[in-house]
């Protein structure tokens, strides 16, 4: 999680608001004594902070407020707002336009994961439906074209580079002309990165982009490297007058505060932000989601857009499955197959809000791993055991023994699996069908009726349903049923972390979750 420790250091001065009897001049000034500290301790420039701090005073004036004010609404009201305007410039960043040539050019200091960067960015576009294309034109560092080529061989990306050539801006420009030519749509032209050669590497710089003509300079800036930031990017603005920043190294990174300081000195704004070492670590940065997500609040529009970019919507007799009250085998297997393509598990679990975002901290190759066997074990099972609801295990316990054998694994974890698949398809059969949840439950939650008996215990039987799809240990780190509730007012009903609703979940929106619908 980004700037995760940051975020529960502003959330547990926030919380200080609830426990105040009385809130008052010296209940705000400990509150904001806590925020300034934890945005210091992450390296956000002292200036910024102290900027924060003033404004939040002016916007809530305690002795002011009249005793039927919520007093501690208008508080967090305010520190939110400020937090925003940290992340936000107010600049607007380019945005490719379709049916022409949008050249991107990429420039940064070494070991700021600059190359990398231009991969991920390629995919990006590329998952969108833009034809794209990378350019290597960095011919200082030893490695660079290679590492380039095989990136973007692995993400099936067109590149262009040379081993014999030694001028970048030659090279730059062949490639830039190749791709126009070939009617590409965003062409991605990687620049070389250096630590000790400024002079020698802002007028590289400078030739190159004189020779491509870039729409759009984007400065790759690594996320970890404190209240160096301002200065590098103050530097990097004035030589090659970046229009946004992509920063790296943001994955769980305490000191990445760093990055907020970069925003204010360049009034450029942020585009994406690197949080791992996969080609999909590279979210899309908008000023709210990013503060919402840092305080555990996360942003359903995440999910949603990696499972429209992952094409997870797709699989329409699975969702009319689910409708009916049906599920087979085969339709828990297309599920692993579906999680498996959104990536690492608490990333998908940090864009659901209410859902605590570290809970799968330090698991992720661990549950890759478990979901991987699972469907290895699905694998060596026939058409017939898949397209069932396990009776045939049941009935001849010979089939256990054989998958197991074939897939080189264990009696016990393939009754494990069984198990599971048993508890997916009793929520199944308790949601869809005729007389299933889904079809008596109002789907827009500001219709309930909180005085209909039925309809408050079909709610009731919905969160006991989502309880028992959870292991033990997961729920009790949820919190029980009241961290369900939460989670599911919070998805579904618009209250939680963020909010202040007291809707209840909306089990369409939760089942089409269950069958890979947006």
């Amino acid at each position: 999680m980004v700037l995760a420790d940051l975020g529960r250091k502003i959330n547990s001065a926030l919380a200080d608001l609830t426990k105040a009897p009385v809130i008052d001049e010296k209940v705000l000034d400990a509150v904001l004594k806590d925020i300034c500290g934890a945005l210091l301790m992450s390296d956000v420039n002292i200036m910024l902070v102290g900027k924060l701090r003033n404004n939040v005073k002016k916007a809530v004036n305690v002795p002011d407020l009249g005793g039927g004010v919520n007093k501690k609404r208008i508080i967090e009201k305010a520190v939110m707002d400020e937090l925003y305007n940290l992340v936000d410039p107010g600049a607007e960043p380019y945005k490719p336009v379709k049916r022409k040539a949008n050249i991107f050019m990429m420039v940064g200091l070494q070991g700021a994961g600059k190359t990398t960067t231009c991969t991920k960015l390629a995919s990006y576009y590329q998952r969108k439906g833009w034809k794209t294309a990378l350019v290597c034109a960095d011919t200082f560092r030893a490695g660079a074209f290679d590492q380039l080529k095989q990136n973007a061989t692995k993400a099936k990306i067109p590149y262009y580079g040379s081993y014999t050539e030694t001028d970048p801006v030659a090279i730059a420009l062949e490639g830039v002309e190749k791709f126009k030519a070939d009617k590409f749509d965003i062409i991605i032209v990687d620049t070389s990165g250096r630590h000790k050669q400024e002079t020698e590497l802002f007028e590289e710089m400078k030739q190159i982009s004189a020779a491509v003509e870039p729409d759009s300079t984007i400065f790759v800036m690594d996320g970890t490297i404190g209240q160096a930031a301002e200065a590098q990017a103050k530097a990097f603005k004035e030589a090659a007058n970046f229009g946004s920043i992509i920063m790296t190294k943001m994955d769980g990174h305490a000191k990445g505060g760093g990055a907020i300081s970069a925003v204010a000195a360049t009034q450029s704004p942020i585009v994406f932000i690197g949080t791992g070492e996969h080609l999909h670590d590279l979210d899309r940065f908008e000023p709210k989601p990013f503060i919402r997500k840092m305080l555990g609040m996360g942003d359903m529009r995440d999910l949603a857009e990696t499972v429209q970019d992952m094409g997870l919507n797709s699989n329409k007799n699975l969702m009319e499955n689910i409708k009916q009250g049906q599920y087979s085998l085969r339709d828990m297997y297309e599920q692993f197959q579906q999680i498996s393509k959104m990536g690492p598990l608490s990333k998908i679990m940090g864009a659901i809000p209410g859902m605590p975002a570290d809970m799968l901290a330090g698991s992720e190759e661990e549950g890759s791993k478990r979901i991987k066997r699972m469907m290895c074990i699905m694998d060596s099972m026939t058409d017939m055991e898949l397209d069932s609801d396990g009776t045939p295990f049941q009935d001849h316990r010979s089939r256990i023994i054989r998958v197991a054998r074939g897939s080189g694994t264990s009696v016990h974890e393939v009754e494990e699996i069984l198990s599971q698949y048993q508890r997916f398809s009793s929520m199944v059969k308790t949601m869809g069908g005729k007389n299933g949840l889904m079809n008596n439950l109002p789907t827009d939650p500001k219709k309930i009726n909180r005085n209909n008996r039925g309809q408050m215990q079909n709610m009731a039987r919905a969160q006991q349903q989502m309880a028992n799809m959870i292991p033990p240990g997961m729920l009790q780190q949820m919190g029980g049923m009241e961290g369900i509730q939460n989670m599911a007012r919070s998805m579904f009903g618009g209250g939680g972390a963020g909010g202040r609703g007291g809707g209840m979940p909306d089990m369409s929106q939760l089942m089409k979750m269950m069958g890979g619908g947006q």
